[in-house]
């Protein structure tokens, strides 16, 4: 009786933190609520609070501290050998990362001393460059990923991934080929951050949930970005009157490329195979067992054999330190150097003639101004709205704007972070997705505009 009364308790206790948590997850990181006259989610409003906290310019100096302490602790790690980085493994794989991560870091540190005191070549520092990165990107990510990773148990720890993966198990399977926990992911990426989605994407990979392939197809399908970041994208372009279309027409979009792009190279190519080398507990439910009943079962056994939240919060600060330490001086590296070639060089135009052609084919007005922005959108996702904002025709700048949001890989954030987790994506085959995503895209986005937007 001892035995199955504290079984018992057990039970319930897990049950209580399985509802707790979870609601907790949920609030913090997919529910929209209202903060200063804007909508926004939960991690986001703490960021937002945290930086009107601080004063003017900290977070360009905390982001310098942080890129060129990550370079000097590695250069010593790498040159003298210290006992500390054999014996902590987390250490190790910390600061003495693949030669390529090295040397991005080296050259983010370079970088961001040159932006921040304003010398050596001016295509480095200028403010649509690396001043982009330090001054724009910066201040919205770096408080953003202080919150979003310390609070990511809530979301992935204590049960909700299993529950919502069990209910959607089928559609998921069926449409997209992938488990039905992915749309946590893709939940936290639309109504909060895409750098968010591919976070835990990358986590849930490590820890065996995801295969190599579904990682890598959700990484690249499903961190669209935020709702609240693709209204200033309408707005910058001059669009916020057809924000409800234009999100709806996304939205369409991206589910029509989700459906296509696993089911073809180079993701179909991918592995289903985990890198725990253990396959895990199959999602759907048994056919003697209802799906709810399944999915309240996986969750309450997840949250009983999950760690005490001290613990997973304590996790969590590593995976913070490798995102302070480990990608920003990337995002320093790459972004800053793809912006570069965007403000200062003519690669983008001549990439895009392709994109001229098959506009014009669609017959779409300004199809000579707007090709570019087509292509821009590898560098950083505002850079399209920044270029299309200046183009005439109102249409024009609608499939711009619809286009820049689905094709979803960008290097100044979401790429630099899916090259640098163990997601097995390299910057060719993000580039093939990128344009894969944008000729799928293109024409769904230009008929659904010519014909029944405008």
């Amino acid at each position: 009786m001892g035995i199955s009364s504290s079984h018992s308790e057990q039970y319930h206790i897990a049950r209580r933190r399985f509802i707790i948590f979870s609601l907790i997850g949920v609030l913090l990181f997919i529910t929209p609520l209202p903060w200063n006259g804007e909508w926004g989610v939960g991690v986001g409003i703490l960021a937002g609070i945290f930086r009107s906290l601080l004063p003017p310019n900290s977070l360009q100096v905390i982001a310098l501290s942080v890129v060129v302490l990550s370079s000097v602790v590695t250069l010593i790690a790498l040159i003298f050998k210290p006992k500390i980085f054999k014996e902590n493994q987390k250490l190790k794989e910390l600061f003495l990362p693949a030669s390529i991560w090295i040397i991005l870091r080296m050259i983010g540190a370079i970088f961001i001393v040159m932006i921040f005191f304003q010398i050596g070549p001016e295509w480095v520092y200028n403010k649509n460059t690396g001043g982009t990165i330090l001054n724009d990107l910066n201040p919205t990510l770096l408080p953003f990923f202080l919150f979003a990773i310390l609070l990511m148990p809530f979301l992935v720890e204590y049960g909700l991934m299993e529950f919502i993966g069990t209910m959607l198990s089928k559609p998921f399977s069926r449409l997209f080929r992938l488990p039905g926990r992915s749309a946590i992911d893709a939940a936290a990426s639309w109504l909060g951050s895409s750098a968010v989605g591919v976070i835990i994407t990358a986590q849930q990979y490590e820890n065996g949930f995801y295969s190599e392939r579904e990682a890598a197809t959700i990484s690249t399908n499903f961190t669209i970005s935020s709702v609240v970041f693709s209204f200033l994208i309408a707005t910058v372009l001059g669009i916020p009157h057809y924000f409800i279309p234009f999100y709806a027409t996304v939205v369409f979009t991206a589910i029509i490329i989700g459906i296509i792009l696993p089911r073809i190279p180079p993701l179909s190519l991918k592995k289903d195979t985990y890198l725990t080398g253990k396959v895990p507990t199959a999602e759907e439910a048994p056919k003697n067992v209802s799906s709810y009943k399944y999915a309240v079962n996986r969750a309450i056994d997840k949250s009983e054999h999950a760690p005490k939240l001290r613990v997973a919060v304590k996790d969590s600060v590593f995976v913070l330190m490798d995102v302070y330490f480990g990608l920003m001086p990337v995002v320093f590296a790459i972004g800053t150097i793809a912006l570069a070639l965007s403000e200062y060089t003519q690669l983008f135009n001549y990439l895009s003639l392709p994109f001229y052609y098959l506009l014009e084919w669609f017959n779409v007005p300004d199809a000579k101004a707007a090709a570019p922005s087509l292509l821009v959108g590898f560098a950083d996702i505002f850079l399209p709205a920044v270029l299309g904002a200046s183009v005439e025709s109102e249409m024009t700048r609608f499939i711009i704007a619809c286009t820049s949001v689905i094709q979803v890989i960008y290097m100044t954030e979401v790429g630099a972070l899916v090259i640098k987790s163990k997601i097995k994506l390299n910057i060719l085959e993000l580039f093939i997705l990128f344009i894969l995503r944008t000729l799928i895209g293109l024409p769904i986005i230009v008929l659904v505009a010519k014909w029944i937007i405008f």
